[in-house]
């Protein structure tokens, strides 16, 4: 097996006007997913993350604070999956609840190093 990170990247629900119904829709959906990979085995871990953002950058570390509706695209939240390959990693990006919003998923196997 081995671990990808499936990171979600697409708009802020307060950003595109969903209603708190709405909202609340589309988070069971959330709940339904991860609940179906815990069952299967194959969820290790992930989070949602907050929209704004800090990034540091060069050798001067320049500091530059983001929020979400600087971004048109935002990296909403992840999960780790242990899965035979990408292709499996594939079929369980699936299910993921906002392709319709124009959601996007990118996997990344998880790099392992020997020590």
């Amino acid at each position: 097996m081995k671990d990808f990170m499936l990171l979600f990247l697409g708009a802020d629900y307060g950003d595109i006007g969903l209603s708190p119904e709405e909202v609340q829709q589309r988070m069971e959906k959330w709940f339904a997913w991860h609940s179906k990979m815990e069952g299967a085995g194959i969820l290790k871990g992930g989070e949602a993350l907050e929209p704004n953002l800090v990034r540091i950058t060069g050798p001067d570390r320049t500091v530059t604070d983001r929020t979400a509706t600087e971004l048109k695209e935002l990296v909403g939240g992840y999960f780790i999956v242990s899965v035979e390959d990408v292709e499996a990693a594939k079929q369980v990006a699936q299910d993921f609840p906002d392709y319709d919003l124009g959601g996007t998923v990118e996997i990344r196997e998880v790099m392992v190093f020997d020590q």
